[in-house]
């Protein structure tokens, strides 16, 4: 499906919640219960990312940081109403201007998470499979390889990585360094390579953990506490390991609201996912929580077979930008 259409068909779909008063009623609900709104990006826009300050500021939200929150968890500090927990995933090179530099000059708290090895490399290694499949070098797509057992897609990429280079997507090393040192960023881990941590074996994903916690923390010379799982893939396994390692806090991609009943999880901390690309209607209703569990229930009701089952999902998963509209 074209992806401009598909923004169109996703921006009606949420005006239409918005006029149900559905986003309405969920506002206030994180403004006057407990009630934490978690959220997290990968790499927006310089205009995205302001609006979205921007409209959470404007309702009368307020940002934290994982610090805080992990105050909140050990009775430090009352459980707050109206907080937004701002995070970024994988550590793209946008993000320097975008995201750290947009969030230090509004004074608002943000965690981005790095891999590592993209930082040192140049580019994560999706990229490296969706330019080879657009020049017709390989027939795998970037969810083919998500599903495969570890040594199977690294042994793929290692010959896709042979025929192509992408070029620079991901912060290098001394751009981690210099965001680090501002007092509203926070450098979280986001392991070296970005596998899918469940498809890995167990050494792997402890050596995964470890060493880009240590690279980290080498490099910005701060305390690497905090965790995003790739993919939001995680079993016991994983979180097993990161206690082990001395993690306080992992963060999912599970669409939830972050209420005090689900403080005890500090491994499992859901996020509401900003769509990159999608109208501003769009992502006022997912970073509230109204979208992602509107489509959850489209997707069950209605069950067609297996291939077609996502057609919700795939209708709005896209990434192309339509006009924005400041709602």
């Amino acid at each position: 499906m074209n992806k401009n259409f598909r923004n169109l068909l996703g921006c009606l779909a949420a005006h239409t919640l918005i006029l149900t008063g559905r986003v309405k009623q969920a506002t206030k609900k994180a403004l006057e219960t407990e009630c934490i709104l978690s959220l997290y990006f990968h790499k927006p826009a310089k205009d995205e990312f302001e609006f979205c300050i921007r409209w959470l500021r404007r309702k009368g939200f307020r940002f934290i940081s994982p610090r805080d929150l992990e105050k909140i968890i050990n009775g430090e500090i009352p459980f707050p109403k109206g907080a937004v927990l701002l995070t970024v995933d994988d550590g793209w090179q946008s993000n320097v201007t975008n995201v750290a530099d947009v969030a230090t000059r509004n004074e608002v708290p943000v965690t981005i998470f790095v891999s590592t090895t993209p930082a040192e490399e140049g580019t994560y290694w999706w990229s490296y499979v969706t330019q080879a499949k657009r020049q017709g070098l390989t027939s795998f797509s970037k969810q083919a390889l998500k599903k495969m057992p570890e040594e199977e897609r690294v042994n793929i990429l290692k010959e896709i990585k042979q025929m192509i280079y992408p070029g620079r997507d991901a912060m290098t090393v001394d751009q981690v360094k210099m965001v680090a040192r501002s007092p509203y960023i926070t450098i979280g881990s986001h392991t070296q390579t970005h596998p899918i941590l469940i498809n890995c074996p167990e050494t792997q994903v402890y050596e995964e953990l470890k060493g880009s916690r240590q690279k980290l923390e080498s490099w910005t010379g701060k305390e690497v506490a905090y965790f995003a799982y790739p993919n939001g893939d995680f079993s016991r396994r994983e979180i097993k390991i990161l206690k082990t390692l001395h993690y306080r806090l992992a963060f999912s991609s599970q669409p939830k609201y972050l209420t005090p009943a689900l403080l005890n999880e500090s491994y499992t901390i859901p996020r509401f996912g900003f769509l990159e690309g999608a109208s501003s209607a769009e992502n006022i209703c997912r970073i509230t929580g109204v979208w992602q569990p509107m489509m959850q229930k489209l997707s069950h009701r209605n069950q067609p077979p297996k291939k077609e089952r996502t057609w919700y999902s795939n209708l709005f998963l896209g990434e192309d930008r339509i006009k924005k509209l400041d709602i």
